[in-house]
């Protein structure tokens, strides 16, 4: 397989897995991702932020999660966000620390 077409098929399955997470399973939770994954919506818009800006595009955290969620963050937790419990938080707190980088968070 040559380079572009390996490029295509990433992209499309970024594409895909973007889509399942944006309008098919929206009733997953962010923190469920990441307790059980160690990743969540929030660290596929950061990683699509940072390769904008390793290739020169000024791009946000907030630019990159309303290009990722395809509306401002504040309209995604208003419409799908829920309350997570104690124990979900600390296991959160415990998986981020495990699984993202401080200086990229």
């Amino acid at each position: 397989m040559d380079d572009q077409t390996r490029l295509e098929l990433e992209a499309a399955a970024f594409r895909s897995l973007r889509d399942h997470l944006m309008t098919k399973r929206t009733d997953v939770q962010n923190i469920d991702m990441m307790n059980l994954a160690g990743f969540c919506r929030n660290c596929l818009s950061r990683w699509y932020q940072e390769a904008a800006n390793e290739r020169g595009i000024e791009m946000s955290k907030d630019e990159a999660r309303e290009t990722f969620y395809g509306m401002p963050m504040s309209e995604w937790k208003a419409q799908y966000q829920t309350e997570a419990s104690d124990d979900k938080k600390s296991a959160f707190d415990a998986a981020f620390a495990a699984n993202v980088d401080s200086d990229k968070a």
